[in-house]
């Protein structure tokens, strides 16, 4: 019994030691080699491998066998891939059963060359696609493990596990871009790629991604991932490959900013993109542009470039829907203002929100007479949307500075910026005159507005009408507007009251117009009328006060009184107009004061100097077509001098005017000598004859010359005229 123990505990001894033995030493033999080499050409018939001498270990608690070779090497014709070492699992009982069946082989590569490992596949798998990744890779490396399982019937299962690092790879897939020094770590299972930590250049622009996934759904891949940048600042060279192309209309001059990206999208074996989601949160430190928004008369120091500095952007982008949300310091004069913005795309339909708030620079709105405090803070807020037909609709649009308030509401333009609606706008607010404007534009039904209030300065307004050089840039459709101001403000002397009337604006003019008001002060009357009638148009002004509008003709100085009786009809391009004003004087009309100076009249002079001419009346009989102006005549008289003119005007090109001036003791002396017409032309007497200047005035508007002649005799023309006019009074 001694002897069966001992030999049983000799014998376990030996089973013991010669586990441990194959359990950690192990055993080499060539006995494998074929197995693995047939395992392999399962994956590929064409490779074969070149094995060593493997080393088996026993792995006793799962009965199975660790196989092991060193070096060995992958082959496929005259190219051939080195591997660190290949391992394999054979079960005992496939060896018992003498099947020698291996479960699952591990591949570890050396360093391999990219190039060489693209060109390796390339021997027994040509596609197109990898004969393009072998032009555009310039280097690279790749360091791999692979994991292989096979199924009972020696193929392999699709749960095969890939992971590696990728490390110093260029590639130029096309010829101004450049991607290198790109880095990853790389896990792949069951048709799910993560790379992470991926590092790459783009044309010297660095990136970085924490984590990129793909997965494979058979017949597209599913793509998310992240990528972060820091703090890009675009070259020239940089903003015409990456921005310009996209951006054709901003003119970007530099941007320099970092981001961080969170997107995914699905893309087919076709490389056709669909579903792209993008969130991305960018700060911009800065974002310059050339200006082509003309609004140096509302930011009088308004810049050649749009600076954003330092702007938070929240972009999210998913199929037909997109947002952007950003805010920061905009200077586009010569401060800094805040800009706070918002923007929604919808299929194609666009929303907007703004808020700019201007404290340290200028803000004028010169057709308003309204202009911004040095000191204070002004804020616009625009909210609005543009729809599939192009139309603009501002839903609110608000200026507020301290009390000052401009605020509209439902202002609709088209693609054309035709005003095509509008809901309201009130003004409240006092202007650079001080004068507090407080009144309001609304909506009555579908073509009906009402403009009524407490007050209104009208000042600027009746500039702007008296300046055809001013345009406007907007269209608007055919609407009707009754008004209704209490108190209106002609300049700092004159007001109307009871300001009431309406007008038909039709194809981009008023066609109809009736206003009615009296002066404040004296309760004379003011009176305004357009009538078309087929295809003319006629207007009249009467004022009993002319002042309050002759005056702003700034080569008119110092005009008193009068009363103003104006007449035109328009038909098509061409207008012809009478003007009237009565009992009026004048202190200073320069060129009038020229030719007496050359005539040498010395006393009507002295009369322009002093008290002023003055004159009963005054008649201006004149045709408008396009850019010229024809005077039929003008004529003047008054108890100191009488003027009859002629001649045509061109704007900006030329003026040619000419007539006759005459002071009244002469024409008087001519009167009194009636009906011997040959006492009025030649006279009784040497010298006695009849006296006056005529005159020509000719040149461009700057350069204007002027020639006078001393007459004896006066045309019939001026003589009929005077004749007209005292037969008339």
């Amino acid at each position: 019994m001694k002897t069966i123990l001992k030999l049983i505990s000799i014998l376990f001894l030996i089973i013991v030691l010669l586990l441990s033995y194959l359990s950690t030493i192990g055993v080499e033999t060539k006995r494998f080699n074929n197995e693995i080499v047939s395992k392999v050409k399962s994956i590929n018939n064409n490779w074969d491998v070149d094995l060593k001498k493997i080393k088996i270990i026993l792995n006793p608690f799962n009965f199975k066998l660790n196989v092991k070779t060193i070096n060995p090497k992958l082959i496929s014709d005259d190219k051939s891939i080195d591997f660190e070492n290949i391992k394999a699992q054979i079960a005992l009982k496939a060896i018992i059963n003498n099947k020698f069946s291996i479960e699952n082989i591990d591949i570890s590569t050396k360093t391999i060359e990219i190039t060489n490992l693209i060109s390796f596949i390339r021997s027994f798998y040509q596609k197109p696609e990898l004969y393009l990744l072998e032009k555009t890779l310039k280097k690279g490396y790749l360091i791999a493990d692979i994991k292989l399982e096979f199924d009972k019937e020696g193929k392999i299962k699709n749960n095969y596990k890939i992971n590696g690092f990728v490390k110093d790879t260029n590639f130029s897939p096309l010829k101004n871009y450049n991607v290198d020094k790109i880095n990853f770590i790389l896990n792949y299972k069951k048709d799910y790629l993560i790379l992470e930590d991926f590092k790459f250049s783009l044309n010297n622009l660095n990136f970085f991604s924490k984590k990129i996934s793909i997965k494979n759904f058979k017949k597209e891949f599913f793509v998310e991932g992240d990528i972060e940048n820091k703090k890009l600042d675009f070259n020239d060279k940089n903003l015409e490959l990456f921005i310009n192309p996209f951006f054709t209309n901003l003119n970007i001059e530099k941007i320099k900013f970092s981001s961080n990206n969170f997107f995914s999208f699905k893309i087919n074996k076709q490389f056709k993109f669909r579903d792209l989601k993008v969130k991305s949160e960018m700060l911009v430190d800065e974002f310059t542009i050339i200006n082509k928004i003309k609004l140096k008369k509302i930011f009088p120091q308004i810049r050649d470039s749009l600076n954003f500095l330092n702007n938070k952007i929240n972009i999210d982008y998913t199929k037909n829907k997109m947002s952007i949300r950003g805010n920061g310091n905009i200077l586009f004069q010569e401060k800094n203002d805040y800009l706070n913005y918002e923007i929604e795309k919808q299929d194609n339909i666009f929303k907007f929100k703004t808020l700019l708030k201007i404290k340290d620079n200028p803000l004028v709105l010169d057709f308003l007479n309204y202009e911004k405090e040095k000191k204070n803070q002004a804020s616009i807020k625009i909210l609005g949307s543009k729809n599939n037909k192009n139309d603009i609709i501002l839903n609110e649009f608000s200026l507020k500075e301290d009390e000052n308030l401009i605020k509209i509401n439902d202002l609709k333009f088209n693609e054309k910026n035709k005003i095509i609606d509008l809901k309201k706008i009130i003004f409240n607010y006092k202007d650079k005159e001080n004068f507090d404007n407080s009144f309001e534009i609304s909506k009555v039904n579908n073509r009906e507005y009402s403009f009524k209030g407490p007050t209104f300065n009208a000042d600027k307004l009746i500039e702007n009408l008296l300046d055809d050089k001013k345009k406007s840039n907007f269209q608007i459709k055919d609407f009707f507007l009754s008004v209704n101001i209490n108190k209106v403000r002609l300049d700092n002397e004159f007001n109307l009251k009871d300001f009431i009337g309406n007008l038909t604006f039709k194809n981009q003019e008023v066609s109809i117009a009736n206003f009615d008001a009296k002066f404040t002060n004296d309760n004379k009357k003011f009176k305004l009328t357009i009538n078309s009638k087929e295809e003319n148009k006629i207007t009249t002004l009467f004022l009993d006060n002319a002042k309050p509008i002759v005056r702003r003709y700034k080569f008119i100085k110092g005009f008193e009184n009068g009363i103003l009786d104006f007449y035109s009809i328009k038909n098509k391009d061409e207008t012809n107009s009478t003007l009237k004003i009565y009992d009026f004087k004048l202190k200073e009309l320069p060129t009038l004061t020229k030719i007496l100076t050359l005539a040498s009249l010395q006393g009507i002079a002295d009369i322009l100097s002093g008290e002023g001419i003055r004159f009963n009346e005054f008649e201006m009989n004149f045709k408008n077509k396009k850019n010229t102006m024809v005077i039929d005549e003008i004529y003047a008289i008054g108890p100191a001098i009488s003027i009859l003119m002629s001649g045509y005007v061109q704007e900006k090109k030329l003026i040619s005017l000419r007539g006759t001036l005459v002071p009244a003791t002469t024409i008087n002396k001519a009167i009194s000598s009636i009906p011997v017409l040959g006492k009025i032309l030649v006279g009784t007497k040497t010298g006695e004859g009849v006296f006056g200047v005529s005159f020509k005035i000719k040149g461009p508007p700057k350069k204007l010359e002027t020639s006078v002649n001393p007459i004896k005799t006066l045309t019939p023309r001026f003589i009929t005229r005077t004749l007209e006019n005292i037969k008339k009074n």
